[in-house]
C-alpha cells in the first residue's frame, strides 16, 4: 500500500538577511536588516563563510543562510 515518505529535509535556517523590515518576524535565526543590495550581499557572504553554511536567495530578494545536518 502507499507509505508516506518520512524523509524530511534536515537543515537549519541560521540567518535571514533582508532589506524589508516588515519581514523580520522573529524566531531563533539571526535576522539582519540591510540598507542596500550591496550591503545585503556582503553580509550574506561574510556570515555564510563564518558559519560554513550555504546561501539560498529567495525570489523576493531575501537571503537565507542554511546548514544541512
Amino acid at each position: 500500500m502507499g507509505r508516506e515518505s518520512t524523509n524530511k529535509p534536515n537543515y537549519d535556517i541560521l540567518a535571514l538577511i533582508t532589506m524589508n523590515k516588515d519581514r523580520i518576524l522573529g524566531g531563533k535565526q539571526l535576522t539582519l536588516l540591510a540598507q542596500t543590495v550591496e550591503e545585503q550581499k556582503e553580509m550574506t557572504q561574510d556570515i555564510a563563510k563564518a558559519m560554513k553554511a550555504d546561501v539560498v536567495q529567495l525570489k523576493n530578494g531575501d537571503y537565507l543562510i542554511i546548514r544541512g545536518g
